[in-house]
């Protein structure tokens, strides 16, 4: 292999978030390296750069970041004290660890986010059924339960009716908060970006449909959404990530409430699933936006490239030869665009995407329906 021709960024973990980065990378010269557990992972399969290791051995971590003018990420779960020593060998590591502390640790980032005025759900540490019960006393049943580390895609989440209902999480050990309940409208996501010279952008705010705690559909923008309240959602989000100190993409994920207030739920700091449809559906995929702001580079526009554009996600089903539906969704809709991420097919798993884009919102959730379930299940919807 010749000499490297632009920066390098290792990014740690291999999964799709990554194996998408790759694209992106490709077409600003980008070289991108990752730190995959095995050959067989998503990114690994496609990025010459793959490094093998356990990204919880610091020795690993010290060893991957040697030649790359950056370190970033396609999940959370470095732990933070590795970080930590790594920038302090010199090593840029974006976002950094006080940064990304905030979206591995929910208390953490309740306490963080309480403290700038972002808008929470009530919220307290519990360890104990009797912190359960005041919690419930004082602000309403059922009581939300959340593991402070390591909770995604609907895991990590108890909705507690009673404090015996509680009873068995806590008996787990596991760390947790209490949430108050929040009798939410329906979920939406602000995906911005930050540089570190302070330079921020903000995608639209778009809605996000969620059955059995996994995202199913990213509707952008979120249709019906007053252009007031969608500035002042976007405002909360560029002043968390300018707060915290983001440096890359941070999703924010939101309740909307009656009256189009918002509380924040949940951030991210990485690509993530609220913004896959960016790829075609915006004038800068959130991947190459991610890429840009951690090489600290102008930050592309987050313009929409369509009035309406809608992602769906393949969740393996049964039959797991997802490829030999292809000549279907393509013949029946040659617009829509399809994201496999070369996973292992399991029942209920993100194995992919599916982007269509139009101007009838109800047409173009049919179209991105029909391919995803197609491809998911061979039915025809």
């Amino acid at each position: 292999m010749g000499p490297v021709v632009g920066p390098v960024v290792g990014m740690v973990g291999a999964g799709q978030l990554a194996r998408m980065t790759q694209q992106a990378a490709i077409a600003l010269g980008v070289e991108l390296r990752v730190l995959a557990n095995s050959f067989d992972e998503s990114a690994a399969r496609v990025i010459a750069g793959t490094r093998l290791g356990d990204y919880r051995d610091l020795a690993v971590l010290q060893a991957f970041a040697e030649g790359c003018d950056v370190i970033t990420f396609d999940h959370e779960h470095v732990p933070t004290g590795h970080l930590e020593a790594l920038t302090a060998r010199g090593v840029a590591v974006r976002p950094g660890a006080e940064a990304l502390v905030h979206a591995q640790d929910k208390a953490v980032m309740r306490e963080r986010l309480t403290a700038i005025g972002a808008p929470c759900p009530a919220w307290a540490r519990v360890s104990t059924a009797e912190d359960v019960e005041g919690f419930g006393k004082e602000h309403g049943w059922p009581v939300v339960l959340k593991a402070t580390r390591g909770g995604y895609d609907g895991r990590g989440v108890w909705v507690c009716a009673s404090a015996a209902d509680a009873a068995g999480v806590l008996a787990s050990g596991t760390a947790l908060i209490a949430e108050a309940f929040v009798p939410f409208e329906r979920e939406v996501a602000v995906l911005v970006a930050r540089s570190p010279h302070g330079q921020g952008v903000s995608y639209p705010v778009v809605e996000t449909v969620q059955k059995d705690g996994i995202c199913v559909e990213v509707i952008a923008p979120a249709p019906g959404l007053d252009p007031e309240d969608a500035a002042h959602a976007q405002h909360v989000a560029l002043k968390i990530a300018n707060e915290l100190g983001v440096t890359g993409l941070l999703a924010v994920e939101m309740f909307q409430l009656p009256g189009g207030r918002f509380v924040v739920n949940e951030l991210a700091m990485r690509p993530h699933n609220s913004g896959h449809w960016t790829i075609e559906g915006a004038r800068t995929s959130q991947f190459e936006q991610h890429l840009r702001a951690v090489l600290d580079l102008p930050l592309g526009s987050p313009a929409p490239a369509a009035p309406v554009v809608v992602m769906a996600n393949v969740l393996g089903g049964a039959d797991p030869d997802v490829f030999a539906r292809y000549e279907h969704v393509m013949a029946h809709d040659p617009g829509v665009k399809i994201h496999f991420y070369g996973k292992e097919v399991r029942p209920g798993r993100k194995i992919g995407h599916v982007t269509a884009l139009g101007t009838d919102l109800d047409e173009v959730r049919a179209r991105a329906r029909h391919a995803a379930v197609h491809l998911a299940t061979g039915e025809y919807v």
